[in-house]
């Protein structure tokens, strides 16, 4: 069950999976967000930290897809990856700060906070959070890792929080016990759902229940048609976008 109430924005929006990106303009750049913004799109983001303990909007933990130059992102502080480009083009890596004041309220913003096993996830949750203490635009963080819900249910509860989550094709009791213990753990006030897994009678059961369901990544029509069908609002990109204005 979800701790607490989740907002009505939360359903009215179609979002720009890593912004409004293409084979021109970096995914999770600040070009890409401006796209979104001039788009009327929500946008959905990801969160690495910096070995200096900076929210940066970057998803990858190597830099080489996406920059071209060697080694993990965490092991750069955040002045060294500002300096990065992008491969063929000139956005560099932006501060989630930064993406905030370029956002500025317009649009909702959905932050996936980065985690993996072994990792501290704490220092990012902390700051994400000190980005947004002085930030009003409607926004939600988000993460497969149901700690980091945790760190915000305790430390910043205002912050809406959101459980992300693929069944990996196993409609297995394991599957739903697992689901149930990360959303009692996480304390999640909406579910962002795998596509390729709707439609989902898990899923299907909390959004009764009145738990927002957000999907992703919606990248072709057939998707964005499932997602009308089984969630509240779509996290898409690509042939995913085309058209939407929402799906409520």
């Amino acid at each position: 069950m979800a701790d607490g109430g989740a907002p009505g924005w939360l359903g009215e929006w179609a979002y720009a999976h890593r912004g409004l990106h293409d084979e021109n303009t970096p995914e999770n750049s600040l070009a890409a967000a401006r796209g979104a913004i001039a788009a009327g799109l929500g946008i959905e983001c990801d969160i690495q930290r910096s070995s200096d303990g900076a929210a940066m909007v970057f998803h990858d933990w190597e830099l080489g897809r996406l920059t071209g130059e060697n080694g993990a992102t965490t092991d750069r502080t955040a002045a060294e990856l500002g300096q990065l480009r992008y491969l063929n083009n000139e956005q560099q890596i932006a501060t989630l700060p930064q993406l905030l004041d370029l956002i500025d309220g317009q649009v909702p913003l959905l932050i996936e906070v980065k985690s993996k096993s072994g990792y501290d996830v704490g220092p990012s949750c902390e700051a994400v959070a000190a980005a947004l203490s002085d930030y009003s635009g409607p926004h939600a963080v988000m993460s497969f890792d149901p700690r980091v819900g945790r760190w915000f249910a305790r430390h910043a509860p205002q912050t809406v929080r959101g459980l992300v989550f693929t069944e990996d094709g196993r409609r297995t009791l394991r599957t739903r016990l697992r689901l149930h213990g990360a959303i009692r753990h996480a304390r999640a006030q909406f579910l962002a759902y795998d596509i390729r897994d709707l439609p989902s009678p898990f899923a299907a059961t909390h959004r009764v229940k009145g738990v927002p369901l957000l999907t992703w990544t919606v990248k072709t029509s057939e998707l964005r048609g499932r997602a009308r069908l089984y969630a509240d609002a779509p996290i898409a990109e690509g042939a995913g976008l085309a058209m939407t204005q929402g799906i409520n």
